[in-house]
């Protein structure tokens, strides 16, 4: 018979005491679980800072595996869901052993998506999150699954992000013994599209949602993101090289950096910014510090976004400040990303060419072929917000893959039918961000804590008024700014440092 020490004995009770809860039952039992359409395809415990990622699958994002090495002890359970006779929707569920905050997060996808954030659900799980993720019923990061395959495409479009919920709350009341407290939705780009799609479409999965950047108008996001490619490749002059866009960045700020009484590198309300780029127009041949007229061309078209021929815009487009950023949809071919959604979903033709689309025809090909699938455009939220759910909106002013414009769109779509900003103001809160790119990055502060503020918001009825971000330099923070509830900006008091966001205060542009 083996013999144990006190010590020994005392470890391998606490360990069974953290996989299996209080009232609930075993990780591994977990994998006996039976539910509806749903397998199990693995429950198992991982111990802390042990979990190592997969590589990641061509297309996708690359994994900093030091970031798992301060995740706590995690029940890893991981399934597969099928809805339908042609569904293969992965997920997992990661589950705290211990410190559960009584809490649900599901974390939101990328572009296309076809793989797991193991990033964002390590990052639940420290703060304590039982936390969930899809790769929404296919793998690899383009559309070419879609062809063919249309129950494939509802997954993508919003079944698997509602099957995945459902089968994610199950999970946790089986190995807790108690369903989450409460539950939140966490994502940006297409996982902001996602959070507006189960608002719109299954207001009661959620209490709280953080919304980032979305891509909920999908198919005229993508007619734009192709659009301003023809733009830029006119003619061989059309086309603007990184020095060119440098160029134009630096003109754009020199002209509107300072109107907000902050020269800081950053233009504060860039609706307030009206330049004009045939100041910076060449007068006799090309040069290093010039646009070249058919360039120049360009740049008024891109700042203009499209229009049918009836005059109406089809989709917002960049605003002054955010040019570093162009040539992700803005160059020499059009995005794939985009170009996807006509190639294996509209035309089912992978040799479709991105520079034969027009306005007109395929504006309405693409609404016809999955503008209900996809699309989260229904500004009725009444029935989500009926039940004291609430929703933060945020999107970065310099923001190179989606229009910000859009979620101004789409956040006074809501207003309106709520009956305007004072009935609203208890639901919905948007934050506009000076300086920061796509879903994060850029010059200006981009790291805030959402999950904090929605949790204040759901939990004690404290809605946010104010966020306080910070931008970094080689892992120090060098500038702090207040973010302002929209339209409201923050304004700098006069004195103090630029840096500092107490210097500075939220009031209407």
């Amino acid at each position: 018979m083996t013999k144990f020490s006190i010590p020994a004995l005392l470890a391998i009770f606490a360990a069974s005491l953290a996989a299996a809860p209080t009232g609930g039952s075993t990780c591994d039992s977990l994998s006996k679980l039976s539910l509806p359409n749903v397998t199990i395809n693995s429950a198992q415990s991982v111990a802390a800072g042990a979990f190592t990622p997969p590589p990641a699958p061509p297309g996708g994002f690359p994994v900093n595996a030091a970031q798992f090495k301060a995740v706590p002890e995690f029940c890893r359970v991981m399934a597969t869901l099928t809805p339908s006779s042609d569904s293969d929707i992965k997920i997992e569920v990661w589950l705290p052993a211990s410190g559960w905050n009584n809490d649900f997060q599901a974390i939101g996808n990328g572009g296309w998506n076809g793989t797991m954030g193991y990033g964002p659900l390590a990052d639940g799980v420290k703060r304590g999150f039982a936390t969930a993720g899809t790769d929404t019923g296919h793998v690899g990061g383009s559309a070419s699954f879609a062809m063919g395959h249309p129950e494939k495409l509802t997954d993508f479009g919003y079944r698997a992000v509602h099957e995945m919920t459902v089968t994610s709350k199950a999970l946790i009341q089986n190995f807790y013994g108690t369903a989450p407290r409460y539950s939140y939705w966490n994502g940006c780009s297409t996982g902001g599209r996602q959070g507006l799609k189960e608002a719109q479409k299954f207001p009661a999965d959620f209490d709280g949602i953080v919304d980032g950047a979305p891509a909920n108008f999908q198919t005229h996001l993508h007619v734009w993101s192709v659009w301003l490619a023809q733009q830029v490749n006119k003619t061989p002059d059309s086309l603007l090289s990184p020095e060119k866009l440098g160029v134009l960045h630096k003109a754009v700020l020199a002209a509107c950096d300072a109107a907000d009484g902050v020269k800081d590198g950053l233009i504060n309300d860039p609706t307030k910014c009206h330049f004009d780029p045939k100041t910076i127009e060449c007068k006799s041949g090309d040069s290093a510090t010039c646009l070249m007229p058919a360039q120049v061309a360009a740049v008024q078209a891109i700042y203009a976004g499209p229009e049918n021929a009836a005059g109406k815009k089809i989709f917002p487009s960049f605003e002054p400040g955010s040019e570093m950023g162009w040539s992700l949809l803005a160059g020499k071919q059009g995005n794939p990303v985009a170009t996807d959604s006509f190639a294996y979903v509209v035309y089912k033709n992978p040799n479709w060419d991105w520079r034969t689309m027009n306005l007109e025809s395929d504006v309405a090909a693409i609404e016809k072929s999955y503008g209900n699938l996809i699309d989260a455009t229904d500004p009725n939220l009444k029935p989500f917000f009926g039940h004291k759910g609430k929703l933060l909106m945020y999107h970065g002013w310099s923001d190179m893959a989606i229009a910000p414009g859009n979620s101004i769109n789409y956040y006074e779509s809501v207003v309106k039918n709520l009956g305007g900003e004072k009935k609203a103001a208890d639901d919905i809160r948007l934050f506009m961000v000076p300086g920061m790119g796509h879903c994060g990055g850029g010059d200006g502060p981009n790291d805030f804590d959402k999950m904090t503020a929605i949790q204040d918001w759901v939990e004690h009825g404290k809605a946010p008024e104010v966020l306080i971000a910070s931008h970094s330099d080689k892992g120090t923070v060098d500038r702090t700014r207040p973010l302002c509830v929209y339209p409201k900006v923050a304004k700098y008091k006069g004195t103090g440092s630029i840096d500092d966001a107490a210097n500075f205060t939220c009031a209407l542009p």
